[in-house]
């Protein structure tokens, strides 16, 4: 018998009796609908968390010298320059404090802000925004301009750069004319709350000595412990004791562990559901030989073989728990995008569970579908049309 006689005759069972066929094959379709989304929601969701806090920058550690270390021991001029050359190290950047006093104007006391000088690249390393105006440049940081914090402007009262003269602060007693103004960056506080002068125009300006005072430093997630593990020692190899490096972000550590751990307990109920289902096609198999045992008897007495009438019986229950398994992959691919697309989620199917859900269909058809066609090949002729 070929290939395409034995699905006819699957297909027989299932035209014959769709109704029954639906609900066998819905306990499948349920498990493979439920695997995919609570592998593809969680997993959504999760990419849709690492991209924010990326943007907020938990890849990125903090450099800084001990304050308490005797004889004092500074950042090197050149610790920016050292460290990129770390493997992982996709950017790094430094800020300087100057210690000079910040006032809106030479008639009003400090404001109690912190003059920082900065590097070019610093915004790109902080994944800093610019809300007004611009950040510096080649040429800016050699003049006397400097960008606002979202903290200082506002305590200086520079909420927004108006077209025309631009306003003007007293760093020390120097003014330098304000150019920019960053949005908050919730992970590095001390930016919002300083005013930031260009490397070149912080020595000229407010002799400022040229040792950074805090270092930026991003690297790759994956390897974030690494990076920090070697981050003392290679800006200060005479004396990393002397330097000071914080801890990655915790917070997503948790928060990934968590998901997985639910993302396994979803994937357990999966498999439950995805053996109810495959009982359920049983069940149906077993009471379609019952019912079909004249046309069982009818077959063998034509000359049908009991190899043909495992084939049949066991082609049928294949149909219907991939019918099942297509249904289910449909359904729940389609409540994945709808959720990800409703959250503004970034939508992420991961393959393994959805390819493991469509092989697990077809081998629960097979094993619901071997005591019933067993079962009806045993039949002989006499037996089944009596």
């Amino acid at each position: 018998m070929s290939p395409v006689d034995l699905l006819g005759l699957g297909l027989l069972g299932v035209r014959t009796r769709p109704g029954r066929a639906a609900l066998s094959g819905l306990g499948i379709a349920i498990g493979i609908a439920t695997m995919i989304v609570v592998t593809g929601l969680p997993a959504s969701g999760q990419a849709a968390l690492v991209e924010r806090l990326s943007a907020l920058g938990t890849n990125t550690l903090q450099a800084t010298a001990q304050p308490d270390v005797q004889p004092p021991a500074p950042l090197p001029e050149s610790a920016v320059e050292m460290v990129r050359r770390i493997g992982p190290v996709t950017g790094a950047s430094a800020v300087a404090n100057t210690h000079a006093a910040v006032r809106r104007n030479e008639r009003t006391a400090s404001s109690g802000l912190t003059a920082l000088a900065a590097r070019l690249d610093l915004p790109a390393t902080i994944q800093a925004r610019i809300r007004s105006g611009a950040w510096l440049t080649a040429a800016t940081e050699r003049f006397p301009a400097v960008v606002l914090g979202s903290v200082a402007a506002a305590r200086l009262g520079v909420t927004d750069l108006p077209r025309g003269a631009a306003p003007q602060v007293v760093i020390g007693d120097r003014r330098f004319t304000v150019v920019g103004i960053l949005g908050p960056t919730p992970l590095t506080p001390d930016i919002d709350r300083s005013v930031l002068v260009g490397w070149p125009a912080a020595k000229s300006e407010l002799g400022f000595d040229g040792h950074p005072t805090v270092l930026y430093v991003r690297g790759e997630e994956a390897q974030l412990e690494a990076v920090r593990d070697v981050l003392a020692e290679t800006i200060s190899p005479e004396r990393p004791g002397a330097v000071t490096v914080t801890r990655p972000s915790d917070a997503l550590a948790a928060k990934r562990a968590t998901e997985s751990s639910f993302s396994v307990l979803f994937l357990a109920l999966a498999g439950v559901a995805l053996v109810i289902g495959g009982l359920g096609v049983a069940n149906t198999m077993v009471v379609s030989v019952l019912e079909r045992r004249s046309e069982i008897g009818l077959r063998r007495a034509l000359g049908a073989t009991r190899g043909q009438i495992r084939g049949q019986f066991l082609t049928e229950s294949v149909i219907l728990a991939g019918a099942g398994g297509v249904a289910g992959a449909g359904l729940g691919l389609a409540a994945t995008v709808g959720y990800a697309a409703w959250q503004n989620w970034p939508l992420v199917i991961p393959a393994g569970p959805a390819g493991l859900g469509a092989a697990g269909a077809v081998v629960i058809g097979v094993l619901a579908g071997v005591y019933p066609c067993v079962r009806a090949a045993r039949l002989t002729p006499r037996a089944a049309i009596s």
